[in-house]
């Protein structure tokens, strides 16, 4: 049996307006980060309007396209193809390192100066909000380990709010998502990274895609969770939309210390008030042995 296996990406980002409107730089972050796990093999990126794109790294490691649009249009199309390898048999995923780290967490002197910047809380204005949803939760320091509790929060959060899917720009607040009980992968990830943070451990927020159902049924769209980073273990997933650990099947595009930095799709137009119609997101994974007809 192979140790690498093929998987396709198909990402398209459908905008429609009611009149030819002026398109600002737009900012794309599609493409999967590589590891010792991943690669990517080839990406195809179609957009309309024409535009010249420029690729550039950000501070946090991402790959970002900037797309600068020559003329107006009434439609605006990214379509992304990215085939990936992963270096592991999907049916046998790679095994999870483990190495408790004790609750309050350690970390080295080394790390402080980056570390600081995914404790410090984004909303820091929501901080009682956030700290009386802390009040609620069992004390980290009973769990065996500080990951175990970072479970056991997927979980509660999971159980708390309603997944709702939401079209709309941007993500809510904690507090806000706290109070309607309800909220799209983003939100949760965004309440579950503030949570950590005024726990003492270092949260960041995370973009891409989850290998799932929907996707395979060409009915996904793209995916936040979150990743808390631990002394011995290093960043780790964890998904309060299922509730569980992150595994193999989250596949990331880009991590930062605010959700607005990886937003898969950021840009402004011009144009006249309420021009704006629709947008529609779709995301289809597939295998090799799935694309033969």
């Amino acid at each position: 049996m192979s140790d690498s296996h093929l998987l396709k990406i198909v990402h398209r980002t459908h905008y429609r307006y009611a009149e030819p409107v002026t398109f600002q730089p737009h900012r794309l972050v599609i493409r999967p980060r590589e590891g010792h796990d991943l690669r990517v093999e080839s990406l195809l990126l179609e957009i309309s309007p024409q535009a010249d794109v420029v690729w550039t790294r950000d501070i946090f490691g991402n790959s970002v396209a900037h797309a600068h649009f020559h003329k107006p249009g009434s439609e605006l199309r990214f379509d992304v193809e990215v085939s990936v390898r992963r270096f592991f048999d999907p049916e046998v995923p790679p095994l999870i390192a483990h190495s408790p780290s004790p609750y309050p967490l350690e970390y080295d002197t080394m790390e402080h100066g980056i570390v600081v910047g995914y404790l410090t809380p984004v909303y820091a204005e929501e901080t009682a909000a956030v700290k009386e949803f802390i009040g609620t939760l069992p004390n980290p320091g009973d769990f065996p380990s500080a990951e175990a509790f970072v479970v056991r929060l997927a979980g509660i959060i999971h159980e708390k709010i309603r997944y709702e899917r939401r079209e709309q720009k941007g993500v809510q607040t904690p507090a806000t998502t706290l109070s309607l009980g309800t909220g799209s992968c983003r939100d949760v990830a965004t309440l579950m990274m503030e949570t950590l943070r005024h726990l003492g451990i270092a949260a960041r927020f995370a973009s891409g895609y989850l290998d799932c159902q929907a996707t395979r049924a060409a009915r996904g769209s793209t995916h936040a969770w979150t990743e808390a980073y631990f002394p011995d273990l290093g960043w780790c997933g964890f998904d309060s939309t299922t509730g569980r650990r992150c595994d193999h099947r989250h596949i990331v595009t880009g991590t930062s210390h605010h959700p607005r930095g990886v937003m898969p799709v950021s840009g402004r137009y011009f144009g006249a008030s309420g021009a704006f119609l629709s947008m529609t997101v779709a995301v289809e994974f597939s295998t090799p042995e799935e694309m033969v007809v």
